[in-house]
Order: structure tokens, then C-alpha cells, then sequence
């Protein structure tokens, strides 16, 4: 039972962070479902089908805050859909070990390039021009979909990485319409694995702890994106992704346990650092722009 209310609360912080940052639920409840011993298809099996109820409810939610580019969505289903039920069909006879290293230093350069973009904004406003085409979609959905069936986590890093690096589309709606399409790369991921291990091979009490924890926070999370400034999010899911990537990198190439979360630890120190200082020229630009505004609405010769 304690593992039970333990797993509910897992579930539920990595939905906060992943409704309110596009990504981590998969990785952060794969990676203490793998460290308690559970085989990695059956780990990932379990966060897939928890996903069909946190994301249902995370995609309302991000609709309802206004939070979700409905086009994007409509072109990254269906090649996640075929990505993730490829990848977890054929999850037992795939090595995702070997490129681990190759995937997470892509997404390191890219989750790099995130922070500083909007960094170089200064006090700008950032804007977005112009929305994801459909064939740099395509290729996300399938590449983002078969990673999140094998690793148990992916949809969210690939996916919400490239988009906020590409610079077309606002971050709350980056997450959000990840956060939605998700639902779908879900179902497909939950077929294959009926498929591939029978639902003997799923561990329905672990399911049923993440999405009841999961459910809880996705709400609170898609209200919390909305509030968010661009640059303040794009600078915390950039952070994550780095911090992230930097960890797995390590750990792939043999660093010892101490000197990776050392490393990671002097990197987290210098990202809240940035964030702090990122949210406080937010709220001297937002104190600017108000004063602007206030200025323009005195009448003329008042």
C-alpha cells in the first residue's frame, strides 16, 4: 500500500512538470519504476497506459486555458500514433541503449539553443511569426512516438525540444499541444504493448497509482502554463532539458554516480540562477509595458 500512495505521488509531480513543461512524466515515472526492478517493457507499458487518463485530462484542461494550436496537434497523432505502437511492439527486441548517448546529445544542443534564444531577447517580447509545417511534423510525431514506446518517456523531450527551438509557435501552446497529441501516442502505445506482453504482463495497481496521481495535477498544471511568460518557460523546459541530457550523457559513457550529480548539481544552481534572473526582467518589462499602456489612454491636452 505504501508503494501504491508513493507511486500516486510520483505520478502526480511528474504530471505538474509535464503540464506545465511538456515533457518528464514518462522519464521521471520510468526511471523509479526501473529502479524498483520492473522489466522495462512491462515500466513502460504501466506509463503508457496511465498516460490514456493523464493526458485525456491534461488535454481538456490545456483547451479550456486556450493553451492548444489544434493544426499541430492534427498532424503530429498520426505519426506518433505509428511511432508508438511500432515502438512497443517491438520494445523487447530493441537495443534503445546504444542510442541513448547520440539522442540525448542532440536534444542537449537543441535544449541549449532554447535557453539561449530567448535569453538573447533581452527585455523584447519574443514573437512567432509563423506556424510548424507539416513536414517538419511529420518526422517529430514518428522519431517522438517510437522513442516514448521504447525508452518510456520521449514524446514530451523530442517533440516539445524542436518546437520551441524552431520558434513557430508560443510556448504555453508548444506544451499544450504536445500535452494533447500525447493521448494518442498513448493509445498506440498501449496497443502495442497488449500485443507484445498481454495484459498478464501489466501491472494494473502500478497503472492505476500513476493516473490517479496524474489526473489530480494535470488541471493546476495547464493553468499554471498559462500564466507563465514565454521566456520564463521557455528558459525552465530548457533547463530540464539540459539538466536531463547532461545526466544521461554521463552515465551512457561510464561517469562515476558521484560526478554526475555533482555536475548536474553545479548546472541546477547556475539554471535557477538564469531562471531567477529571466522572471525578474519579466516583471520589470511587464511593469514597463503597463505604464505604457496606461500612458497612451490620458487623453491628449489632459
Amino acid at each position: 500500500m505504501r508503494q501504491l500512495i508513493v507511486l500516486g505521488i510520483v505520478g502526480l509531480i511528474a504530471q505538474l512538470i509535464d503540464g506545465s513543461l511538456g515533457m518528464a512524466y514518462g522519464v521521471t515515472s520510468t526511471t523509479l519504476l526501473l529502479a524498483a526492478g520492473t522489466a522495462p517493457a512491462a515500466a513502460s507499458a504501466a506509463v503508457h497506459f496511465s498516460e490514456l487518463g493523464t493526458t485525456l485530462v491534461s488535454g481538456i484542461s490545456h483547451h479550456k486555458f486556450g493553451n492548444v494550436d489544434w493544426r499541430t496537434v492534427a498532424i503530429l497523432a498520426g505519426p506518433g500514433f505509428v511511432g508508438a505502437i511500432a515502438g512497443s511492439t517491438f520494445l523487447a527486441s530493441l537495443d534503445g541503449d546504444a542510442a541513448t548517448p547520440w539522442i540525448s546529445g542532440i536534444l542537449l544542443a537543441l535544449g541549449v539553443y532554447v535557453v539561449w534564444r530567448f535569453l538573447a531577447l533581452g527585455g523584447a517580447r519574443p514573437t512567432f511569426k509563423s506556424r510548424p509545417s507539416a513536414k517538419m511534423l511529420v518526422p517529430i510525431g514518428l522519431v517522438g512516438g517510437t522513442l516514448d514506446a521504447v525508452g518510456g518517456g520521449g514524446w514530451g523531450p523530442v517533440g516539445t525540444t524542436t518546437l520551441l527551438s524552431s520558434g513557430r509557435l508560443e510556448p504555453r501552446k508548444v506544451v499544450g499541444s504536445i500535452d494533447t497529441s500525447e493521448f494518442v501516442v498513448a493509445v498506440g502505445g498501449s496497443l502495442g504493448f497488449l500485443i507484445a506482453l498481454g495484459s498478464q504482463g501489466i501491472d494494473w495497481k502500478i497503472v492505476g497509482a500513476l493516473l490517479v496521481g496524474g489526473v489530480i495535477a494535470a488541471p493546476f498544471a495547464a493553468w499554471l502554463v498559462k500564466l507563465l511568460p514565454a521566456k520564463v518557460l521557455a528558459v525552465a523546459a530548457g533547463g530540464i532539458i539540459i539538466l536531463t541530457n547532461v545526466r544521461t550523457i554521463l552515465l551512457a559513457f561510464g561517469v562515476e554516480a558521484s560526478t554526475v550529480w555533482l555536475a548536474v548539481g553545479v548546472l541546477a544552481v547556475i539554471w535557477v540562477a538564469l531562471l531567477t534572473h529571466v522572471a525578474r526582467l519579466e516583471r520589470i518589462a511587464a511593469k514597463t509595458r503597463k505604464a505604457e499602456e496606461a500612458a497612451e489612454e490620458v487623453p491628449v491636452g489632459s
